[in-house]
């Protein structure tokens, strides 16, 4: 039996020595009956599918770590066919289409609404080109259907920045929470649902488990789209009802149900352009990155400058880094051009430039105005805000983490631990505005105070008496109170009824008056 399979062994070892050498094209092995122009791997290693996938064949059991054993039944159960390299990553995506395909009016609106988009088409593939052969090489080394390559087509424009209405993010637009399930950091230095390799690590990893609870990959990204919640719950309600639980069976909101519809008109496009009159722009089937460690802080303009890329090439590639600085600890790779990246390594080993990094992180240790902030770390407040995105009457919580400019005392890099958690607290900084209110009767400071939740002390220097001050019946008070600010208005406190004023974060929630505007009598009609 050994002996048998040593000999079947060699020969196969035999065969593909005598490709190599003869300068054959490489070869793939299909099960019988299958098309020689499905999707198989384009490494140079030929691919042989488990023999459990051979009707007949038991599944072998392989020692760990050895070879796979040949048998003669499994060697002539395949034939060989020749397989030419892919022209380009549109002729590698083809070939690894593994999808049932989806027809109906939906898909054809699709392929019109695209195919009467050329600038659109191109506008998205221009951004794709960066992305794609990754994308790919990810998908084939799942062994899972390369039509999802497209997906973010249909989810950003490959946009790696795009920002959805509901505050999804990234080409494969993940939510914050969905975000944080696979692992995607989302912290003050930077976002991996942006970050081209964790958030398409993470989106695969998601329609691979979507796909393993439904057993349908339309029905897993109608998931992707919709939540597995919801489709689970369209699935058993029409189980209940006795219909169908296919995806176009399923009752689902009208952007869930165009979903699968516009993958399957960008698989048409990319599968026969022409027939769509559609041009797709030469994408060669060559990686245009690959990821370079870096193992010091360093600002983003000195990386691209190092990379001898512009500023905004630099962050396409790493879009997750919204500051101006890269923290080793937190981002220990970049991706650069495949052309740039040993330029990179040879400028960084001849740098002389000074310190790579001019920014570093700065913890509050109280809660702060923006402009005291700014006065503790020797910035000039305006910076400070547009570094950090702070807002207008914002306070800075103690705790939270800002990038501030480095001084000259500062020499190391931001910690691991400030790196990877780092965040920005805000609190909305509370408004008072001068308010008027009359006295009742056997009003004293005190009674005022507790009253509007005020410090009585300070109600006394306002009105210039005394603490223990007891007021005249109608006499005029004078209050600062607490104001709600909404966008476009501002609420107005006036003598008048007592209303309650909306609470503010950290404090008791407060009294104040407004003037209330007496309603009109609805006037009667008369009919003439």
């Amino acid at each position: 039996m050994e002996e048998s399979v040593l000999k079947n062994l060699s020969a196969w070892c035999l065969l593909l020595a005598t490709l190599w050498l003869s300068g054959c094209a490489v070869s793939v092995i299909h099960p019988p009956g299958s098309a020689g122009s499905t999707a198989v791997s384009p490494s140079l290693i030929p691919f042989v599918p488990s023999e459990a996938s051979v009707p007949g064949l038991k599944p072998p059991v392989y020692p760990v770590g050895g070879l796979r054993p040949l048998s003669s039944a499994s060697v002539d159960a395949w034939t060989v066919h020749a397989l030419t390299p892919p022209a380009d990553i549109w002729d590698r995506i083809r070939r690894g289409f593994a999808m049932p395909d989806l027809d109906g009016e939906l898909v054809r609106d699709r392929e019109l609404w695209y195919s009467g988009r050329p600038d659109y088409i191109e506008r998205m593939t221009e951004r794709g080109r960066k992305y794609l052969f990754h994308v790919v090489e990810e998908l084939e080394r799942r062994n899972m259907p390369t039509e999802l390559a497209l997906l973010p087509f249909i989810e950003s424009a490959f946009n790696p920045e795009a920002v959805s209405s509901a505050k999804a993010t990234g080409m494969w637009q993940f939510m914050p929470a969905t975000g944080k399930t696979f692992e995607l950091k989302q912290n003050m230095f930077r976002d991996d649902r942006r970050d081209v390799l964790a958030s398409t690590r993470a989106a695969l990893d998601y329609l691979q488990k979507l796909y393993n609870m439904f057993g349908d990959w339309h029905l897993a990204l109608a998931a992707y789209n919709w939540g597995e919640g919801s489709v689970g719950r369209a699935i058993a309600n029409n189980r209940k009802a006795g219909l169908d639980t296919r995806y176009t069976d399923l009752k689902m909101p009208m952007e869930t149900r165009f979903y699968v519809p516009k993958l399957q008109a960008v698989k048409n496009i990319v599968a026969a352009p022409g027939s769509l009159n559609v041009r797709l722009p030469l994408i060669d089937n060559h990686p245009y990155f690959q990821s370079v460690d870096i193992t010091r802080d360093m600002d983003v303009s000195v990386a691209a400058k190092l990379a001898e890329v512009s500023l905004e090439d630099f962050r396409a590639l790493n879009p997750s880094a919204s500051k101006p600085v890269l923290l080793a600890a937190g981002t220990p790779q970049i991706l650069l051009p495949w052309d740039n990246a040993a330029r990179f390594q040879s400028n960084l080993e001849a740098y002389t430039g000074g310190r790579l990094a001019s920014w570093t992180a700065w913890i509050a240790p109280t809660t702060l105005k923006p402009s005291e902030v700014a006065t503790r770390v020797g910035m000039s407040e305006s910076e400070l805000r547009e570094v950090n995105q702070i807002p207008l009457r914002m306070l800075v919580r103690a705790g939270s983490t800002l990038v501030v400019r480095r001084t000259n005392g500062i020499s190391t890099d931001v910690s691991t631990h400030v790196a990877d958690n780092g965040q920005l607290s805000l609190a909305p900084e509370v408004v008072l505005r001068k308010t008027l209110v009359k006295a009742g009767k056997k009003d004293s400071v005190a009674a005022l105070a507790q009253r509007y939740a005020v410090n009585a002390s300070a109600l006394a220097d306002w009105n210039k008496v005394s603490s223990t001050a007891l007021f005249k019946p109608g006499q005029s008070v004078t209050l600062f109170l607490p104001v709600e600010l909404r966008p476009g208005r501002t609420a107005v406190t006036k003598p008048g009824k007592a209303v309650p004023v909306k609470a503010v974060p950290g404090k008791p929630a407060l009294k104040t008056v407004v003037k209330k505007t007496p309603r009109k009598k609805p006037t009667r009609q008369v009919r003439k």
